[in-house]
């Protein structure tokens, strides 16, 4: 499970980012072509920020949809999986959207 590895660094981010402050509320974004299950990464929160600034924090997940470009005809489109077929039937794509993994926001006391 990658994503124990990934909240760790996610908390050891937002732990620097506050300073000693407690944190209240955390907001991350992770894209739906991450291969990161939501669902790990708040499973994991709770464990791996006991002891910090964080813990007891709530966790906000954002899901970024997976969106492409299609070289040949120019459609934008949805992207349910990372390797894709534009409804053109091409799958010379350009992945837009979908992989991210980012704190975007938090909020301390």
């Amino acid at each position: 499970m990658h994503e124990l590895g990934i909240t760790r660094n996610i908390v050891s981010i937002v732990t620097e980012k506050a300073g000693g402050e407690p944190v209240r509320r955390v907001t991350i974004a992770i894209g739906k072509l991450s291969a990161v299950l939501p669902e790990a990464i708040r499973f994991c929160f709770d464990i791996v920020s006991q002891g910090t600034v964080v813990e007891g924090a709530d966790l906000e997940i954002l899901e970024i949809p997976g969106t492409a470009e299609c070289r040949t005809c120019g459609t934008h489109f949805e992207l349910e999986e990372l390797y894709g077929r534009c409804p053109c039937g091409s799958v010379d794509i350009t992945r837009l959207t979908g992989e991210e993994l980012l704190v975007k926001h938090m909020v301390t006391a």
